[in-house]
């Protein structure tokens, strides 16, 4: 079994001591965000093939990743795209993250680490010129500290649209869907740009943006951490919406607890939300 860890929260920023106090435990709960049941997940070493670690900041969890991977195989997905502030109001700077990735890809190699430049959001503060210039300089930088680097264009879901439209009000910008064309033009150039830093392009969940080189993306991936462990993994393709490749997984985060405010996130309901659910965490508790 592959544990995601998790992309409905960011654990390694927030609640690395909750995680590591359930890894020693064996086994954690989480609640299914459909029909609200609590399920139980076994953590044992014997019941885990891998861990998949999403996050936007990984130095408060850095220290516990020796002990992660005596357990079992594990790489992070960590989501870089150096916004303004107006989109990223309290995520690190673009410098300390990719310092990090840096650090664990020493450490651990570069399939340890996958690079999120994702999503995508088109605004008159990051126009179409300006991911050009910005998805280039952060590769760069991560050029032999991974293999991948993941994109996909924001979807407008309903908490997206009320998250990224206060924040247009309040910092005054607007925002706006690309069309299918400037899609995939700015597609085939950051795919280019990948390639030439030694990294191919995947695409989430997005299949009408595969073009130009760029791959269909497997977030959760079974021959990534078959790489990193050396053992073949037989894990089925099982997906979590249209066009998705991802590998069988559990996932134990909860929606409404990640308090770094981006904009356009689809991961929680509203900023206050996130920070009082944040700040009732137990870290003794079973539950997130």
């Amino acid at each position: 079994m592959i544990i995601s860890a998790s992309y409905r929260t960011d654990i390694p920023a927030f609640y690395g001591d909750w995680f590591m106090r359930r890894l020693d435990a064996g086994e954690c709960r989480a609640v299914n965000p459909w029909n609200r049941k609590p399920y139980t997940v076994s953590l044992k070493r014997e019941d885990v093939d891998g861990f998949v670690l999403w996050t936007r900041n990984l130095a408060p969890f850095a220290g516990h990743l020796p002990a992660i991977a005596e357990s079992a195989p594990f790489y992070v997905q960590y989501t870089v795209t150096g916004y303004p502030h107006a989109l990223d109001r309290s995520v690190v700077v673009t410098e300390r993250a990719i310092t990090d990735m840096r650090n664990t890809a020493r450490m651990f190699g570069p399939f340890s680490v996958v690079w999120r430049y994702d999503p995508i959001v088109v605004t008159t503060l990051t126009p179409i010129s300006w991911h050009l210039d910005n998805f280039r300089h952060i590769a760069e930088q991560l050029q032999h500290s991974t293999n991948e680097v993941t994109i996909s264009f924001m979807y407008s879901y309903r908490k997206t649209r009320k998250n990224i439209g206060a924040a247009a009000q309040q910092f005054c910008f607007e925002w706006r869907e690309p069309d299918q064309e400037e899609s995939l033009d700015l597609v085939a150039a950051l795919t280019s740009i990948a390639g030439e830093h030694g990294m191919r392009l995947t695409v989430c969940s997005q299949a009408m943006f595969v073009v130009g080189g760029a791959e269909p993306a497997a977030c959760i991936d079974a021959a990534r951490l078959s790489n990193l462990s050396g053992q073949a993994l037989s894990v089925p393709v099982t997906g979590n919406r249209p066009d998705c490749l991802c590998h069988a997984s559990r996932d134990i985060g909860a929606y409404d607890t990640c308090p770094h405010g981006c904009a356009y996130c689809y991961a929680v309901s509203g900023s206050d939300a996130a920070k009082a659910n944040y700040a009732a965490h137990n870290p003794a508790s079973d539950l997130i």
